[in-house]
């Protein structure tokens, strides 16, 4: 399998997506936590659950040329969360939610490692395919 690194990335954010859903979904549909919830938060992780799964986990399976870029708007974007919770929510955050933005945030810079990986291993093969990375008269 030429795109493992790819495929493995797509794996991850369908798992991430997926829980981003199960923890958001359930409180959306009424179901209140043991912590405090702070009210945009669920619906955030439903419809960055939802495009991570549906798009997101699309573009990497595929190595799409734009996965990278959308690689790291996800991550960048889960990072400014994460920033808007420790400054404006610090005194109201549960630390469930910072968990949980913290193992996303890990696991997207993860991705975003193996998609570059991908980049380097397809940019190897083109080389070798074409010639490019041989000296002249060789």
């Amino acid at each position: 399998m030429k795109t493992i690194y790819a495929k493995v990335a797509a794996i991850l954010a369908v798992v991430i997506g997926v829980m981003g859903v199960s923890a958001g979904a359930p409180v959306l549909l009424g179901r209140t936590p043991s912590w405090p919830v702070i009210a945009w938060l669920p619906v955030y992780n439903v419809a960055a659950g939802a495009i991570t799964v549906l798009l997101l986990s699309i573009l990497l399976w595929k190595n799409h040329r734009h996965a990278v870029l959308a690689a790291l708007t996800t991550l960048g974007v889960h990072t400014l969360v994460m920033i808007v919770l420790q400054t404006v929510y610090r005194d109201v955050v549960a630390t469930q939610s910072l968990q949980a933005m913290t193992i996303r945030i890990g696991t997207w810079l993860l991705i975003v490692g193996l998609l570059f990986l991908q980049r380097r291993k397809d940019s190897r093969r083109v080389e070798l395919r074409t010639g490019a990375a041989t000296p002249a008269g060789h």
